[in-house]
Order: structure tokens, then C-alpha cells, then sequence
């Protein structure tokens, strides 16, 4: 068993249908990726969901001007996780917010867990949700062959700048995570 709680980032249809304005072209991947973890994390996995608010607010109205498909309600099935996801084994945390860390999600873990992330979009949700979990004082791996983003090379660039981030971050592979010792 692998030490500390995965969050499987936002795996919804929104990103896995490659006919949305947000598919992720490599999201197959990344679930592939998610469903190798899945295992080895037993019991200490939470999975979360992007939505858009009722009523955005500041900044978050022009990126709606922007983005108008997605102001849709909760039980949209553009929010919904993907078929593969859609039976979750594990809770799930909604944030309006890219950033996943959230007192939902804070209050998942144990006090000395580390947060191990999956999912995308490798160069936004994960990588808010990174830096809030690091700025928190968690220690955060991020999984990157587990993780997807707009493009190869937006994921990589986010994979580098987290990589800065050391020790706080951590970035590593599904092989390397699962081969560390267990708890």
C-alpha cells in the first residue's frame, strides 16, 4: 500500500469528450494512469469535480463570457465523471474553484499524509490545487503520467514549474510511486 491520499482531479465528461471546448486530448491516459493508482490507494482516495457557480463573481464572469457552455447546473453531464469514474469508490469534493484544496479536501487527510494528485488538467486544476495543498504545508506528489493537459507541452512546462517547488512538491511517475516502500 502506497502512503498518503489520492485526489483524482476533475475527470469529467467536460474534459474526456473530445468534442468540448475543454477536452483534454490526452485524457484516456490519464484515467489509464488513475486506474493503475486506484489499488494502491484503497480507502484514501477522493476524487472532485470543476462546476461552474450559480452566480460567477469578479473575474470568474468574464471567463464565463468566454466559456457560455459551461454555465450549467451541477447535475449537468458535462460535470458529471467519465463512465470509467461515474461508480466512484472513493467521495467526491466540488470546488467552483480550479484550486481543489479545499477544507472538504484538507479534511480528508491525516495530519502528516502527503497528497498525492492525478487527473487534469496537468497545467490548471493540478497545478492550483499543488501549489494550495504546498502553500498549506502538505507535501504533494504529483503523478505525472497520470496526469493530462490541454496539450504535451503545457502539461510539461506545469510539470517543470511544480518541480521548482521542491520539497514541497514532488513530481514522480505511477512506476517510481508504487515501487516506494509502504507505510
Amino acid at each position: 500500500m502506497t502512503a498518503g491520499h489520492l485526489a483524482v482531479i476533475d475527470m469529467q465528461r467536460v474534459f474526456a469528450d473530445p468534442a468540448s471546448p475543454w477536452a483534454t486530448p490526452r485524457y484516456a491516459d490519464a484515467a489509464a494512469g488513475v486506474r493503475g493508482l486506484l489499488p494502491a490507494f484503497s480507502g484514501r482516495v477522493t476524487f472532485t469535480r470543476f462546476l461552474a457557480p450559480r452566480a460567477p463573481a469578479g473575474a470568474w464572469r468574464a471567463y464565463y463570457d468566454r466559456w457560455p457552455f459551461a454555465q450549467r447546473p451541477p447535475d449537468a453531464g458535462l460535470w458529471q465523471l467519465s463512465d470509467e469514474f461515474a461508480e466512484p469508490v472513493a467521495p467526491v469534493v466540488d470546488a467552483t474553484t480550479f484550486g481543489k484544496w479545499t477544507p472538504q479536501l484538507a479534511a480528508r487527510l491525516g495530519p502528516d499524509d502527503r497528497l498525492v494528485l492525478a487527473g487534469v488538467s496537468t497545467e490548471c486544476c493540478v497545478l492550483s490545487t499543488a501549489l494550495a495543498a504546498a502553500d498549506a504545508g502538505t507535501e504533494v506528489l504529483v503523478v505525472a503520467d497520470a496526469c493530462a493537459g490541454v496539450d504535451d507541452d503545457s502539461h510539461l512546462k506545469a510539470l517543470q514549474i511544480m518541480e521548482l517547488y521542491g520539497p514541497l512538491i514532488r513530481v514522480t511517475t505511477i512506476d517510481d510511486l508504487l515501487a516506494e516502500p509502504g507505510p
